[in-house]
C-alpha cells in the first residue's frame, strides 16, 4: 500500500500507469551472492513501477531513512518507506530502486516464501496479530460495526459471514450446521440476545468456538458466559489486535 500510493503521488501531474507484478525465483547460491544478506533459496518477487516523476540521485539514498521526504507538508511523515524496509529485512529479504528522472520508478523486493507462513515473524514485524483461513459467522445488528469487525477479519485471512440479527444467524447456522468454525455474536440484539443465540447454536454442536462481545451488560456476565461454553468475552469496542488473538485462542 506504502508502494503503491507513493506511486500514485509520484504520477498525480500527469496520467500513468501503476504495474505490480508477483513471482516465484529460485536462487542458488551463485545468484544469492548478488543480493546482500540474502541465501539461496525460493523467493517471491514483488516488483512496483510507475511512470511518475523518478527520484533524483542526489536523494535516492537516502530515501528509506526515516523522517526524509520529498512531499510538501501535510502530504506525508516520511515513514512510509522506512517500514517497508524494515519489513522486508525483518522477513529476511531484500528491496532495491531503480529510477531515472522524468522516466518512472521501480520497487524490486524479494521475500523468503517460508517468511510468511511465519505468524509470530507477520505479528512483531508487520504489527498484525495471528491471523487464519476459518469460517466465521458474524453477527451484530448494527451494520457500521458488522461491516468494521468484518473487514477486520478479512484483513487477517479469515472468510466471514456476516448476520444483522441474531435471528439471521440462527437461521444460516441450521440450514447448515458444519460451515462455519467459529461464531462471533454481539450480545445486546433486539428480540434474541447474543447469548441466546450461543447456547442454540451450542446446543446443535457442543464445542463450537463462541467468542460474544458487549459494550456493557449487567444481564450476562463474564463468569456466566464462560460457564455456558463461550471460550471468548469481549468488551467493544474491539481493536484488531484484541480481535485476532482472541479469535486464535478459541479456535486452539
Amino acid at each position: 500500500m506504502s508502494l503503491g500510493t507513493n506511486a500514485a503521488h509520484a504520477m498525480r501531474e500527469a496520467e500513468g500507469t501503476l504495474e505490480i507484478e508477483l513471482k516465484n525465483i529460485d536462487l542458488d547460491e551463485t545468484s544469492a551472492r548478488q543480493y546482500f544478506g540474502l541465501k539461496a533459496g525460493r523467493y517471491m518477487a514483488l516488483a512496483v513501477s510507475d511512470t511518475g516523476t523518478g527520484i533524483d540521485p542526489e536523494i535516492r539514498d537516502r530515501i528509506f531513512e526515516p523522517y526524509f521526504t520529498t512531499k510538501d507538508r501535510g502530504e506525508g511523515t516520511g515513514f512510509g518507506l522506512a517500514v517497508v524496509h524494515r519489513i522486508v529485512q525483518d522477513l529476511g529479504g531484500t528491496i532495491s530502486v531503480y529510477s531515472e528522472p522524468g522516466q518512472g520508478t521501480t520497487f524490486k523486493l524479494l521475500i523468503p516464501c517460508d517468511a510468511t507462513s511465519n505468524i509470530e515473524a507477520r505479528e512483531s514485524v508487520m504489527g498484525l496479530p495471528p491471523g487464519g483461513l476459518e469460517r466465521v459467522l458474524l453477527v451484530d445488528d448494527e451494520k457500521t460495526l458488522l461491516e468494521t469487525a468484518g473487514d477486520m477479519l478479512e484483513r487477517l485471512g479469515y472468510q466471514a459471514t456476516t448476520a444483522d440479527g441474531a435471528s439471521r444467524a440462527l437461521e444460516l447456522f441450521q440450514a447448515e450446521p458444519e460451515r462455519f468454525d467459529i461464531l462471533i455474536t454481539d450480545l445486546t440484539m433486539p428480540r434474541m440476545n447474543g447469548f441466546d443465540l450461543a447456547r442454540q447454536v451450542l446446543e446443535v454442536r457442543p464445542g463450537m468456538p463462541v467468542i460474544l462481545c458487549t459494550g456493557f451488560s449487567e444481564r450476562v456476565t463474564r463468569e456466566a458466559a464462560l460457564e455456558a461454553g463461550i471460550r471468548q468475552y469481549l468488551n467493544k469496542p474491539l481493536s484488531l489486535g484484541e480481535l485476532g488473538r482472541a479469535v486464535r485462542q478459541a479456535l486452539t
